[in-house]
């Protein structure tokens, strides 16, 4: 796509935390004719421009290449990030269901293909420097996100020697925040049971301060605009870091929340204690991940800001400050993955 009327674009996981605002984005840009969201459940919300089909990557049954005919361009955000106890499940959707998308968009003849890779694709990397997207993409074997993450980059680079006419980007951001979207992600990583008010700063005597717990956020809507903007750019191909400033650690969270004193916690307690929980299905998000989260490099993103002309206009203690009153008000989005629902 270079920019002119008309064209149709699709993005599938279109009614989550970044297809919601991926669609919105789109729809609002002059130079897209017509977006067609694909999720497994067509909610009510219809921004302008934008038509929905329901359609289940997991199913060998989805028949993607009539819905990609005639596409500019395919989007591709769809993921399940539960259930951690059963992988397989997880597999089918993710990968499996991806690589039907990636066969789907060559039989239909699409000639652009933005695929949603991650931070979680890298391998361990150092947390004092960022890297840039020569980085490694071999994952934390142990989580199955990061697996499924850089099972997707290796078939990515089959995918390009095989069909070179095919433009494709990878995006890998950062941990993605936004305050329609809180809900959700308590749902995924805290359990839907899990309080929103314990996020209050006068329940929280102390912030624990584990060694290598250092991130980066990005707030969903900023994501959104560097997948806009990949796809508009008729040059742009490759992967992309993407993530806001500055990197996220204990001492910025408890000015944050307003807890001052920080505690050092060993990795293995905090990781006997999320194991535990998860072990009982108390906690959905699995000791894995944690392990991961530990180990994943900070990003350089050099690139998007110098090829794709992308600038997040938030920064990271600005997105976690949004998410954080989401998270406490139960705040919730337009579709049914995204729905409020305050707790306790």
């Amino acid at each position: 796509m270079s920019g002119e009327t008309g064209s149709r674009i699709v993005v599938t996981g279109a009614t989550g935390n970044v297809g919601t605002s991926v669609v919105r984005l789109l729809s609002e840009d002059p130079a897209v004719g017509s977006v067609l969201g694909l999720a497994r459940r067509v909610p009510d919300w219809s921004p302008a421009k934008t038509e929905w089909a329901a359609v289940d990557l997991a199913t060998e049954q989805a028949d993607l290449t009539k819905w990609f005919s005639g596409a500019a361009a395919v989007v591709h955000l769809a993921w399940a990030f539960q259930p951690t106890h059963d992988p397989a499940t997880t597999w089918r959707t993710n990968v499996l269901g991806s690589l039907r998308v990636f066969e789907a968009v060559a039989a239909a003849g699409v000639p652009a293909l933005v695929h949603a890779s991650s931070v979680g694709a890298y391998s361990p990397g150092p947390k004092d420097r960022a890297v840039t997207e020569s980085w490694p993409t071999h994952g934390w074997p142990d989580a199955a996100y990061c697996r499924e993450k850089a099972y997707l980059e290796r078939s990515l680079d089959i995918f390009e020697r095989d069909h070179p006419g095919v433009r494709v980007v990878r995006m890998r951001p950062a941990f993605l925040f936004k305050r329609q979207a809180a809900s959700e992600q308590r749902r995924i990583f805290g359990g839907k049971y899990l309080p929103g008010p314990l996020a209050r700063p006068d329940l929280l005597p102390f912030l624990p301060d584990i060694p290598g717990l250092r991130m980066q956020a990005l707030h969903t809507d900023d994501a959104a605009n560097a997948y806009r903007l990949a796809v508009r750019s008729p040059d742009a191909r490759g992967p992309f870091n993407l993530a806001a400033d500055p990197p996220v650690d204990a001492e910025l969270l408890g000015e944050l929340v307003g807890t001052p004193r920080r505690v050092r916690l060993p990795r293995s307690a905090a990781r006997s204690a999320i194991a535990a929980a998860w072990g009982l299905r108390l906690l959905p998000a699995s000791p894995h991940l944690f392990d991961a989260v530990l180990r994943l490099p900070l990003l350089d993103c050099t690139r998007a800001r110098a090829e794709l002309g992308w600038r997040p206009e938030r920064t990271a203690p600005e997105v976690l400050a949004e998410f954080l009153r989401g998270f406490r008000e139960g705040a919730g989005g337009p579709t049914r993955p995204l729905r409020g629902r305050r707790v306790g």
